[in-house]
């Protein structure tokens, strides 16, 4: 009796063990990274305890950094006195700052000693960008935003982050920016400043959207640290929540290579963004004689005269359809 009882208890257990691993391995599949605990985050750099001032004592000689700091989000983050001195103030970032002010106290007029007691605490003037950014990360580790910073574009090419975040001199009070987007893009990605001169073009300078949107500029797993996939492009549907299905009828590129596939993403002297100025010789591209395997060829009564140019005026669903395999309606 017992020996066909405990199989039949056990059945939903293992049916919903089954359940979770199919559910993870889908999310792998779809390149959704599985959610973790966040790091704490650590101060492998901090000192002694006896070694902290506290902000007043900076205050004397740094009255202009103190007053700049005491507006932004840093100030009241700075405040919780229940982690120690070494998360408190400004010496949460330059370290602590007895030594220094000792020494600076000793100085009086000597250039030389005042240029040695700058050295005894961390300031960010002329460091490498991985010392810098590992003094922010110490505390900006919580989420996915900040977990790939060590593996993307900026760090790799000595971006650090206070070339786009200023702490004490912020130009945008929204994530401490030194200039608002696109600005603070540009000034590095000039090749791309061009595209949006471009009479087809997503609407950044006018300020509708912003690269961050699109870009993660923390880093990511993606090419050009996209913030989805182009099989996925979430980017995309994001704003563009019609075209994303799911169809009865997909037109295959959508799925496989995405929107670029026809269209460029940031601009074309093309409407609707479209790689080609005529749109049967963007569809020709795939739907063509030559083609071995695929997309099925054009038919032989589509002669390419100028009234079957635009394949799109017979295929309006050409995004997917519910109803028509040749995304008629």
């Amino acid at each position: 009796m017992d020996s066909n009882v405990k199989p039949a208890r056990l059945a939903p257990a293992v049916l919903v063990i089954i359940v979770v691993l199919l559910f993870s391995a889908g999310l792998v599949a779809a390149g959704i990274p599985p959610k973790t605990t966040p790091p704490k985050p650590v101060q492998d750099f901090k000192g002694n305890p006896a070694d902290y001032v506290g902000m007043d004592t900076c205050k004397a000689c740094h009255s202009d950094m103190y007053d700049s700091f005491e507006k932004t989000p840093h100030w009241k983050t700075t405040l919780d006195t229940k982690k120690g001195p070494e998360w408190q103030g400004c010496e949460a970032c330059h370290g602590p700052g007895k030594k220094h002010v000792d020494a600076m106290s000793e100085a009086g007029s000597d250039a030389a000693k005042i240029e040695e007691g700058k050295k005894l605490i961390f300031g960010f003037k002329g460091k490498e960008a991985p010392e810098i950014s590992k003094r922010c990360l110490s505390c900006h580790v919580y989420g996915e935003e900040h977990s790939n910073f060590a593996r993307q574009a900026h760090n790799i090419n000595n971006v650090s982050c206070i070339d786009c975040h200023s702490p004490h001199h912020a130009k945008q009070a929204d994530f401490l920016l030194v200039q608002k987007q696109p600005l603070l893009c540009y000034s590095c990605h000039s090749e791309v400043k061009a595209d949006f001169n471009k009479p087809f073009h997503h609407r950044v300078n006018e300020g509708l959207i912003k690269c961050t949107d699109c870009h993660n500029q923390h880093g990511g797993f993606l090419t050009k640290q996209l913030r989805s996939t182009a099989a996925q492009d979430m980017v995309c549907f994001k704003c563009h929540t019609d075209k994303a299905g799911p169809f009865v009828f997909e037109h295959a590129p959508v799925k496989t290579e995405g929107c670029v596939a026809c269209h460029t993403p940031h601009a074309s002297s093309n409407p609707r963004l479209l790689k080609r100025s005529q749109v049967n010789l963007l569809c020709l591209e795939c739907h063509t004689l030559t083609v071995d395997s695929g997309a099925p060829s054009a038919p032989s009564f589509h002669n390419q005269s100028i009234k079957y140019q635009a394949c799109t005026l017979c295929h309006p669903m050409i995004h997917g359809s519910n109803v028509n395999q040749f995304f008629f309606q």
